[in-house]
């Protein structure tokens, strides 16, 4: 009769674990990625970047970006600072961004996400160089 008991606790606890292994990964597992790190400089530019689950490799989709700016910070102009406006994605896990990239030069988006089912932001700041 112990026998039987001890096989099912065991059988509990390895499903138990199986599925919290299996929930969610942690926030800090998560990041932005650029799809291209270069664009023309101009208005209407599209900057796409991609939302990676980095312990699977795949992306993630339906994130909630709540915070975006885009300035020239990598080249000592914080102040150099340009409108972002959010656009559809083309594929899921993928978040595109609308903006005027008025002088060549390298430009930092900084992104603040929300996962569902995570708690905790995801935060990244990529730097897309913009060339004539």
């Amino acid at each position: 009769m112990r026998t039987s008991y001890l096989a099912r606790a065991v059988m509990a606890a390895l499903i138990g674990s199986a599925i919290a292994g299996t929930a969610h990964a942690e926030i800090k597992n998560y990041e932005f990625q650029l799809v291209q790190p270069t664009i023309k400089t101009g208005a209407d530019r599209i900057v796409t970047v991609r939302l990676v689950d980095r312990t699977s490799g795949k992306a993630v989709p339906d994130a909630v970006i709540f915070a975006s700016r885009l300035d020239m910070a990598p080249d000592g102009m914080q102040e150099m600072v340009t409108k972002v406006t959010p656009m559809p994605g083309t594929e899921p896990g993928t978040y595109r961004f609308k903006a005027n990239f008025s002088m060549a030069g390298r430009w930092q988006l900084s992104l603040g996400a929300k996962v569902q089912g995570e708690t905790g932001t995801v935060e990244n700041k990529l730097v897309v160089t913009a060339e004539k």
